[in-house]
C-alpha cells in the first residue's frame, strides 16, 4: 500500500532545496530534486553530492532531474528558490505540471516589485496548485546533518497542512502544523529584515546589550506589521515568528545577519552581499513600503531600507533611532 505524499518533488538545487530534499528522504519519501544548474545535476548525479552543501550526500531516495516535467510524479512540491525568482519559476511550473499539486513555498521574503507573499505569487502564477508555507528556525547545513530542527507548515486546508506536516516529518525534522499561511509568511519575511539590524549593531562595535534591544523592539514592530495583515498573535509568537527571530539574529550562519555585520563593518550593500543571496536585502524596502501604507510604525526596518538604498549611513541611521522620542514600551 503506497504512503500518503509517497514522492515529493523538490524545485531548486540550492542548500536550503538540498537540505530539505534530505529531509524527505529521512522521513521515508522518494524525492525529485530539480536544479536549473546542469553542472550541479551532474554531480549530484555521477558523485552523489551537493555543490552548495559540502560533505552532504544524497542517499538513493533521492532522484535528481533535470527537466521541470520530470516532477510530474510528486504528489507534493517544496519551492526552495529565491522569493525574487518564484514567479518565473511558478510560471513554467504551470506550463510544466498538473493542476491540484500541494504546492509548499520554503521561500523567505516578499516580491519587492509587486508587494505580494510567496503563497500569492503561486496562486497568481499557477492558480491550479493547492498553495502551502513552510517557515521557521531553520539553517541548511543542520537540516542536511540530521540536526534537530522544527518547523511550521500552513495550508489553507487544516487536514492537508497536517498530512503534509506528517509526510515531511522524522526523528530529527519535527513540523508542526496550522491554517495561518499569512502569519508563517510574514515572520519569515519580517526576520530577515530584523537579523539585518542585528547585524549592523554588531558590526559598528554596540554589543549584545543593543542587539538585544534591536531585536527586542523589531520584534514588536513584526507583530504589528503581522496583524495588521491578518496574522494570529500565536503564529508570530511560534517557530515561523519568534523562533526564527532568534536563530537569524543571533547566528553568522545567517546571510541576513552576515549582509548587516558586513554593512557595519563600513561596507557597500554591493559589498556586504559578497555574491550570495540575503533575501532581508530585498524584502526591506517593500515591507517598509507596505507598512507606511497602512499607518504601521516600522521605524527600525525604514532605517534598515534607507541605509541599503544608501540615503543614510549606518551610524547615522542608528544614531536616528536611538534620538526618537521617549515613550511607553507597547
Amino acid at each position: 500500500m503506497s504512503k500518503p505524499f509517497e514522492t515529493i518533488g523538490v524545485v531548486g538545487g540550492g542548500s536550503f532545496g538540498a537540505a530539505l530534499a534530505l529531509a524527505a528522504a529521512r522521513a521515508g519519501r522518494n524525492v525529485l530534486l530539480w536544479a536549473r544548474d546542469p553542472e550541479a545535476i551532474a554531480a549530484m548525479r555521477e558523485r552523489r553530492e551537493v555543490p552548495r552543501l559540502p560533505g552532504a550526500t544524497l542517499p538513493a531516495a533521492v532522484s535528481p532531474v533535470a527537466e521541470l516535467a520530470a516532477l510530474a510524479d510528486a504528489q507534493a512540491l517544496i519551492l526552495a528558490v529565491p522569493t525574487q525568482a518564484l514567479r518565473q519559476v511558478c510560471t513554467a511550473l504551470a506550463q510544466a505540471l498538473p493542476d491540484g499539486v500541494p504546492t509548499i513555498s520554503a521561500a523567505k521574503g516578499i516580491e519587492q516589485k509587486s508587494g505580494l507573499f510567496t503563497t500569492q505569487i503561486i496562486a497568481e502564477l499557477w492558480p491550479g496548485a493547492v498553495p502551502a508555507i513552510l517557515s521557521g528556525p531553520s539553517f541548511a547545513a543542520d537540516i542536511a546533518r540530521g540536526l534537530p530542527t522544527a518547523l511550521t507548515l500552513a495550508a489553507r486546508e487544516a487536514d492537508l497542512a497536517q498530512d503534509l506536516a506528517e509526510a515531511l516529518s522524522s526523528a530529527s525534522f519535527r513540523i508542526y502544523h496550522g491554517v495561518d499561511i499569512r502569519g508563517v509568511e510574514i515572520g519569515g519575511a519580517a526576520k530577515n529584515v530584523l537579523a539585518i539590524a542585528a547585524g549592523i549593531a554588531i558590526g559598528l562595535g554596540y554589543g549584545e546589550s543593543a542587539r538585544a534591544a534591536l531585536v527586542a523592539r523589531g520584534f514588536a514592530e513584526l507583530r504589528r506589521f503581522g496583524e495588521a495583515f491578518g496574522a494570529q498573535p500565536e503564529t508570530l509568537m511560534g517557530l515561523s515568528g519568534l523562533g526564527d527571530v532568534v536563530l537569524s539574529c543571533a547566528s553568522a550562519q545567517s546571510r541576513n545577519f552576515a549582509y548587516g555585520l558586513a554593512l557595519g563593518q563600513g561596507k557597500t550593500p554591493a559589498e556586504a552581499a559578497g555574491g550570495k543571496l540575503a533575501e532581508g536585502a530585498f524584502t526591506t524596502s517593500v515591507l517598509a513600503e507596505m507598512a507606511q501604507a497602512r499607518g504601521i510604525e516600522t521605524p527600525i526596518a525604514e532605517a534598515v531600507a534607507a541605509i541599503i538604498a544608501e540615503r543614510i549611513g549606518v551610524r547615522e541611521a542608528v544614531t536616528g533611532l536611538l534620538a526618537r522620542p521617549v515613550r511607553a514600551e507597547n
